[in-house]
């Protein structure tokens, strides 16, 4: 774990919003809401970025075409008003990514406002549904090309609750650092996603016996400008687009996608790192072998294919493909640094890629001795298990609160971090600093 000079865990710095728009107004304008200037310096908001200031005030926004360049909503005026959504932290704005604060994940369904934000390329501008459309084509019989009523025509609509996390959460805690986000806790959520099945789609288009993988394309701009560059274009095996929690979706908690989480179509692969996920969804191409889009190749999203000790230098060669993702448990409550009484709830989820959670045990004696919590069953396959136990301190100090879950195949937490080159899959244990009077 990585360490800063008191001997705490390492963060990236938390922005607030001025100081996002400080430095350069105008570019953080576009990046963050796509508004460009007029010649009056009045800012004109693309729809995708009218979408993002409204649902971060709250409200339609009616005389938005006369808000200057720069300016900084006084409903968004307080310190503690981080970029992205309500109360995320941002950890880069070019491109946008934001994590959820774990006390912020507390809701057995992650709300639209506090799901995390993984952006590699820039948003698009335009994100009109009613002109929408998505490709599937490639190894298929029959291409086809669907608008969002075609899909909510021509197959059945399903709601479900699917929990995303991105490959590269708990990043920051690398030692050896690795470069990247330096995710803590919080690129994780489990919202409801509306939409249809992706194998529905698939079947309708006819799989050839050589279809083996999926490729993935969207409608957001390279970080370059160059049109000809694609941000990234990640894929499934066919075995996983075909599961039946598999999905392209349109909707999110019963609204329209976030601008930020990929309105207005997008796939959802629970279970899979985040960025098999692909948002602004426009191309389904079906491949003969596995794909090699942008972030395919390489090191990316690869995990060495044997365990290493922290700094090892490994071969590309060695490098598998991430798939499913490992066993995991956060805590949402108590948050981390807080004054208590003599008892407390503690509760939080737990996930493992594909399968479920058999048991989440909890520990405040530094994993001397472990209490079972009562564990929910996943409202639907491909959702997180919510967690709870009433703790009693035996004496009124500071305690850790330790929470380690234990998968369907046998798998538990591990203690400390499985080290790799890139810092992915981070599934060591999750703890909370409490002080008990």
């Amino acid at each position: 774990m990585a360490l800063d000079d008191d001997n705490k865990p390492k963060r990236t710095e938390t922005r607030n919003l001025h100081e996002f728009f400080a430095s350069d107004p105008e570019r953080a304008d576009y990046e963050f809401f796509g508004r460009v200037a007029n010649p009056n310096r009045r800012g004109f908001l693309k729809k995708t970025g009218l979408a993002t200031m409204a649902a971060m005030v709250g409200a339609n926004i009616p005389f938005a075409q006369n808000m200057p360049i720069g300016l900084v909503p006084a409903a968004l005026a307080g310190e503690d008003v981080l970029v992205g959504k309500d109360g995320l932290t941002l950890l880069n704005d070019r491109p946008v990514n934001a994590e959820t604060p774990p006390e912020l994940l507390d809701d057995p369904i992650t709300p639209t406002n506090r799901h995390f934000i993984r952006n590699n390329g820039i948003p698009p501008e335009d994100v009109d549904p009613s002109t929408w459309t998505l490709t599937i084509d490639g190894f298929v019989n029959n291409p086809m090309t669907l608008t969002i009523q075609d899909l909510k025509e021509q197959f059945e609509v399903v709601t479900l609750a699917l929990a995303l996390e991105c490959g590269g959460n708990g990043r920051a805690f690398f030692d050896p650092p690795a470069k990247g986000n330096q995710w803590t806790y919080g690129a994780v959520a489990c919202s409801e996603w509306t939409g249809v099945r992706l194998r529905d789609v698939l079947n309708k288009a006819g799989l050839k016996p050589e279809a083996v993988y999926t490729a993935h394309y969207g409608a957001d701009g390279h970080l370059s400008g160059d049109p000809n560059k694609i941000p990234i274009s990640r894929g499934v095996p066919i075995s996983k687009a075909m599961m039946e929690t598999s999905l392209i979706a349109f909707e999110m908690n019963g609204g329209p996608l976030h601008p930020m989480n990929g309105a207005p179509l997008r796939l959802v692969y629970p279970g899979w790192p985040g960025s098999c996920s692909h948002k602004w969804l426009q191309r389904i191409w079906i491949r003969d072998q596995v794909h090699d889009g942008p972030k395919m190749t390489g090191t990316s999203y690869r995990v060495p294919a044997y365990p290493v000790a922290p700094g090892t230098k490994v071969p590309k060669e060695d490098f598998v493909i991430i798939e499913r993702m490992p066993v995991k448990s956060l805590i949402t409550y108590p948050a981390n640094d807080t004054d208590l009484g003599m008892s407390t709830e503690v509760r939080g989820h737990a996930w493992s890629g594909d399968r479920t959670i058999e048991r989440v045990d909890i520990s405040i004696d530094f994993g001397a001795t472990w209490m079972q919590a009562e564990l929910d069953p996943p409202v639907n396959e491909g959702a997180w298990q919510n967690w709870r136990l009433n703790v009693d301190f035996p004496v009124a100090g500071y305690y850790e609160i330790w929470a380690r879950a234990t998968d369907s195949a046998g798998v538990m937490q591990p203690f400390a971090i499985n080290w790799n080159p890139k810092g992915y899959l981070n599934n060591s244990m999750h703890r909370v600093g409490v002080r008990a009077s």
